[in-house]
């Protein structure tokens, strides 16, 4: 079995609080509402040959930060973790360097998509909170959708030193590959993708293909297809890697559709082309220890 790095994957426990966005009275969340830890996803990692995953953020909300690096401390299945640091306060700095003490903490991820202006990434930051990410060697996972891209290339023009990966491709609109929307998407994408500090996630997808292709897995890979083929065109192996989007992906597949999804695209590759997609990118991205 290929041995594998999940690089995008939550856990969560809404009695927290932190998790604003997870509501019982929203039917398309529902299935949500309720607790997902690492003894729910430890079958399916052993089932498909994950060997680490990195867990992030879910909750614009330092405590949560707080809790998943107590969970990356009790298990070692989780390599590293994503969190969340207001990167506009005064007292960015300060929550960063102290995150940063424990060795699992890999960096940072604003929630840009639910943030109400599209053009914060290239305004906001503090100059010295992105500073303190490129000294202390950490990265950038950009939650963008395809309005945002231009500014993220701004702001990335900005900032050479960074390393950034794009969560779920910019979650572009998928099975609407010959629409306007979609070829603005890929040509975004190819700019992004001409900076060589950027990488990509090839996660989230299921989510943002039509309803009628949720649970489907033929036609999943279909609706994905076009993305698939365009990310690897721009990016190339080595800067893409694969994530689950675990448990947000039960919504609209499971875990094994989606490796057979992956596996239906990223099968076309070499041996070693593979091995950049499943484990090799998000390993020397974030760092992750090497098994």
């Amino acid at each position: 079995m290929t041995p594998r790095i999940d690089s995008h994957q939550h856990f969560w426990r809404p009695a927290r609080g932190d998790y604003t966005w997870l509501r019982a009275d929203v039917p398309a969340l529902a299935p949500l509402v309720r607790d997902f830890l690492p003894e729910h996803l430890a079958p399916l990692l052993q089932a498909h040959g994950v060997q680490q995953t990195v867990l992030v953020q879910a909750a614009d909300a330092e405590a949560e930060t707080d809790f998943m690096l107590e969970l990356a401390t009790a298990h070692d299945v989780i390599g590293g973790v994503v969190g969340w640091v207001d990167l506009a306060s005064p007292d960015a700095v300060a929550s960063i360097e102290r995150m940063a003490r424990h060795p699992k903490f890999k960096g940072v991820r604003p929630m840009l998509q639910d943030l109400p202006d599209d053009n914060w990434i290239a305004r906001m930051p503090r100059p010295d909170a992105l500073q303190a990410l490129v000294r202390r060697g950490l990265c950038f996972d950009a939650l963008v959708m395809p309005r945002h891209l231009p500014s993220l290339l701004r702001f990335l023009q900005d900032w050479p030193q960074l390393s950034v990966v794009i969560d779920h491709a910019a979650k572009p609109p998928v099975g609407a590959h010959d629409s306007e929307a979609f070829a603005t998407w890929r040509r975004h994408m190819t700019m992004l993708a001409a900076l060589p500090q950027v990488c990509c996630k090839f996660s989230g997808l299921w989510g943002e293909a039509p309803r009628a292709v949720h649970h489907d897995v033929d036609a999943a890979v279909q609706a994905v297809r076009p993305v698939w083929e365009h990310l690897l065109e721009s990016f190339g192996p080595a800067r893409l890697m694969w994530g689950s989007d675990w448990p947000v992906l039960t919504l609209t597949g499971d875990y094994a559709g989606w490796i057979a999804v992956s596996e239906a695209c990223i099968g076309s590759l070499s041996a070693g082309e593979q091995a950049h997609l499943w484990r090799g990118t998000a390993q020397r991205f974030y760092g992750l220890p090497t098994n």
